[in-house]
C-alpha cells in the first residue's frame, strides 16, 4: 500500500482516513469513505484498483467528474477509461476491448449504462474485483439528491459476482449513512468518517435586501479581485443576468448552466481550471468534480436548494487547506421559487393513475414493455419522479425489472455480406446468413428483425446482439441501437389502481413535505445564534468540531435576521381571465379538458411538465406570472375560480 502511494500518485503519506478505508477494501470487505468535500476519497478506490486482480468499475453520476478522474488517472500512468454518453460509438467499443483484454484496471460509466443490455453482456464476461459507487447518498430516499436507478446497483453487484463495493460521498446524515450500509450490507467497522469540520472555511452569512444583493456582490467580490471565485445562483438566466451585471461593473465573469451547449461549458470550465478567468456564476450544475484547489471565495447569491447542498457547494473552496471565504447573501425572496421547484416533482394523481392503468394493461401478457419519453408523456409526469414511481411499484413487489433494450438495432455493411459470410463455417455461416436474410434493408442500413430471427432460426435475441457487437469489433458493420425499451415481469395483476394512485400520491406528498422541511432547516440554519461551523457538523452527525470555530459570522458576533421579502400584490387583485384564460383554451383544444387547478398552478408558477412542451406553454401569456406567489396559496387562489 504504501510503496504504491509513494511510487505511483507521489505522496509520502495517507489522509485521514485513506488507509483505513484502502485496508478494508484489500482485506475483501466493502467499506464506505465519508469524508468532505476535497479530502481524497478518489485514492480510496485508485490505490486498490492498482492492487486488485480484476477490474475496478466506477459508478459516477457526472460527466465532469469522470473527465476530470480520468485526466489525473492519465497523468499516473493509470490504464483507465469511461463510457458516456458523449462518445463515439468506436471509442466505446475500444474501452470495452481493453477491458476485455485485462489491460484496463479502472472502467468509469454512469448508473444508466447499466440498463443496456449490450453493456451488460460485456459485464458477463469481464471479471469484476470492485464496485465503486461514487456520490453513494444518492441510494438513500432519505438523501437530498436520491436517483432512483441507484437502487438497483445492490441487485447489479449480485448479477455480476462483484465480490465487494466501496461507496464515496461527501455529504451523508448519520439517517443516510445507516441506509447506505444496509443496502450493501457494510459492517459498522468499516464506514470510515472523517467528520465534516474544515477549519480553512469561513463561513459567512449576511442578511441583504434582495433589492441590495447585486451591490453587495459587486462590493465583495470587488474586494477580492483576481481570486478564483464561484457565485452559485437557482436559475439560468439570474447567471447570465449577474455575469453581465459583474461585467458592466469591471469583474470579468462568465455564466454556466446546463442550458449551455456541451462545448461551451467545456471551455469556461477548461478556462476556470488554467487561472485564465477567475469567477464563474453558475447554477448547480458546475462544480461536481472540479478539483480546482485554489478557489478562495464560494458565494450563495441565491439561497441553496438544501444544507447537503449548501456543504458540497462550499466544499470546493480551499482545497489547498488556505483560508478561504464562503458568503450567502440570505434572504427569503427566492424562497418561493426553491419551494415551487420541489412541488414540481410531485406526480398528479390523475398522472399517476394513468401509469397503474397501463400496468394493469399489460398484466395479460405477464410483462410490462415501454418507452420511458413517451410514457412521461402521456401520464403528464416528469422522467425522474416517473423513475421513482417505477422504483416504489418495485418495492411494492407489484414488478421486477427484466432488462431494458434497444428496440431498434439498425447496421450497415463496411465489408460485402458474401465477405461476411465467407469468414464462417457451418452453423455459425447459417446464423449469419439467417441475420442477413431477415433483416429490412433500405438503402444503406438494415433494421434487425429479432421476430423474424426468432421464428426462422429460433434464435434469442441476446445471441444475436452479441453476434452484432462482435460484427463492428470486426470493423465489418457499423451498428446503431436507439428507442430504449424497459422491460418489467408483472408479478400482481390484480391490483386496485384506484387504492394504488392514493398510496403512492401520499407517498410523493410526503416526499414533497421532506424537502420542503429541508429548505427550512437551511434557513434556520443560516439565521442561528451558534457556531455555524459546528452546527453544520452536528447536522451531519460529526460531535467532534469545536463549539467555537472561531471565524464564522456568528463567531465574529453577527447573527443573521434575514430579511423578509417585499410584500406581493394581494392575489385577491390577480385578473383569473388575463393570466389563465388563453392557457386555459389551449388545454381544452388539446386535452379535450378544463385543466385542474394543480396544472394552472404549475402553469401560473412557471412549472414545466412534459404537457406544457407539447402546449409551448411558454410561449402562452401567463406561464410564470405567479413564480413569486407560495405554491400553496397560487393553488387556493385557481381552485376558487375554477
Amino acid at each position: 500500500m504504501l510503496s504504491t502511494l509513494e511510487q505511483v500518485f507521489g505522496y509520502p503519506q495517507f489522509r485521514p482516513g485513506q488507509e483505513a478505508a484502502i485496508g478494508a477494501v484489500l482485506a475483501g470487505r466493502s467499506a464506505a469513505a465519508i469524508f468532505p468535500t476535497g479530502s481524497g476519497k478518489s485514492l480510496c478506490y485508485q490505490l486498490p484498483a492498482l492492487l486488485l486482480p480484476h477490474l475496478t468499475l466506477v459508478v459516477s453520476p457526472l460527466l465532469a467528474l469522470m473527465q476530470d478522474q480520468l485526466a489525473f488517472l492519465k497523468r499516473h500512468g493509470i490504464a483507465a477509461a469511461s463510457i458516456d454518453s458523449a462518445q463515439s460509438r468506436d471509442e466505446a467499443n475500444d474501452a470495452m476491448a481493453r477491458a476485455r483484454s485485462g489491460e484496463l484496471k479502472i472502467l468509469m460509466i454512469s448508473v444508466e449504462r447499466l440498463k443496456n443490455e449490450r453493456f451488460r453482456n460485456f459485464l458477463q464476461q469481464v471479471p469484476i474485483s470492485l464496485l465503486v459507487v461514487d456520490e453513494a447518498h444518492c441510494i438513500s430516499e432519505w438523501g437530498h439528491n436520491f436517483r432512483p436507478d441507484y437502487l438497483k446497483l445492490p441487485d447489479y453487484q449480485h448479477q455480476f459476482n462483484v465480490p465487494q463495493v466501496l461507496l464515496l460521498t461527501a455529504t451523508a446524515t448519520p439517517k443516510v449513512i445507516a441506509d447506505m450500509q444496509a443496502k450493501f450490507a457494510i459492517a459498522a467497522a468499516d464506514v470510515v468518517t472523517t467528520g465534516f469540520y474544515r477549519a480553512n472555511l469561513n463561513l459567512l452569512v449576511e442578511p441583504v435586501a434582495g433589492v441590495d444583493k447585486r451591490a453587495r456582490l459587486v462590493q465583495w467580490l470587488g474586494a477580492r479581485a483576481g481570486q478564483p471565485s464561484i457565485v452559485y445562483v437557482t436559475l439560468q438566466r439570474t447567471a447570465e443576468q449577474i455575469a453581465e451585471h459583474l461585467g458592466r461593473n469591471g469583474i470579468q465573469a462568465e455564466a454556466y448552466h446546463a442550458g449551455l451547449p456541451h462545448e461551451q461549458r467545456e471551455v469556461i470550465q477548461r478556462r476556470f481550471m488554467d487561472g485564465r478567468s477567475n469567477c464563474i456564476v453558475a447554477t448547480i450544475a458546475f462544480g461536481m468534480g472540479i478539483d480546482k484547489s485554489d478557489i478562495r471565495n464560494v458565494v450563495h447569491f441565491d439561497l441553496p436548494k438544501s444544507i447537503e447542498n449548501y456543504s458540497q457547494e462550499i466544499g470546493r473552496a480551499g482545497r489547498d487547506g488556505l483560508s478561504s471565504d464562503c458568503l450567502v447573501l440570505a434572504n427569503r425572496d427566492s424562497l418561493n421559487v426553491l419551494e415551487n421547484f420541489v412541488y414540481g416533482d410531485t406526480p398528479e394523481l390523475a398522472g399517476i393513475r394513468c401509469v397503474l392503468d397501463e400496468l394493469k394493461a399489460a398484466a395479460a401478457d405477464g410483462q410490462w414493455e415501454f418507452l420511458l419519453g413517451p410514457l412521461a408523456d402521456q401520464s403528464n409526469i416528469r422522467q425522474l419522479p416517473l423513475k421513482t414511481l417505477l422504483v416504489q411499484l418495485e418495492l411494492r413487489r407489484l414488478i421486477a425489472p427484466r432488462y431494458a433494450y434497444f428496440a431498434e438495432y439498425r447496421f450497415k455493411f463496411l465489408a460485402e455480406p458474401h465477405e461476411l459470410l465467407e469468414r464462417f463455417e457451418g452453423e455459425r455461416r447459417d446464423f449469419v446468413a439467417a441475420i442477413i436474410q431477415t433483416s429490412s434493408r433500405a438503402r444503406s442500413w438494415a433494421t434487425v428483425d429479432f421476430d423474424g430471427m426468432y421464428k426462422l432460426y429460433r434464435a434469442e435475441r441476446s445471441r444475436v446482439v452479441k453476434a452484432l457487437d462482435y460484427f463492428q469489433e470486426k470493423g465489418w458493420i457499423e451498428l446503431e441501437s436507439k428507442q430504449m425499451t424497459e422491460v418489467y415481469s408483472v408479478l400482481e395483476a390484480d391490483l386496485d389502481a384506484q387504492v394504488l394512485s392514493m398510496e403512492l400520491h401520499d407517498y410523493f406528498t410526503r416526499h414533497e413535505q421532506g424537502e420542503i422541511a429541508r429548505i427550512h432547516a437551511m434557513l434556520e440554519l443560516f439565521a442561528t445564534d451558534r457556531c455555524l461551523g459546528h452546527r453544520l457538523a452536528e447536522y451531519f452527525g460529526d460531535g467532534n468540531a469545536p463549539r467555537q470555530c472561531g471565524h464564522c459570522s456568528v463567531c465574529h458576533g453577527h447573527i443573521a435576521r434575514l430579511p423578509e421579502p417585499p410584500a406581493l400584490a394581494a392575489l385577491v387583485d390577480k385578473n383569473f381571465e388575463v393570466l389563465c384564460g388563453d392557457f386555459i383554451h389551449k388545454h381544452e383544444q388539446h386535452n379535450g379538458s378544463v385543466p385542474s387547478a394543480e396544472r394552472l398552478t404549475r402553469f401560473l408558477c412557471g412549472i414545466s411538465v412534459p404537457l406544457f412542451t407539447r402546449l409551448k406553454a411558454r410561449e402562452i401569456g401567463g406561464y410564470g406570472a405567479l413564480e413569486a406567489y407560495p405554491y400553496t396559496e397560487v393553488r387556493q387562489w385557481a381552485q376558487a375560480h375554477l
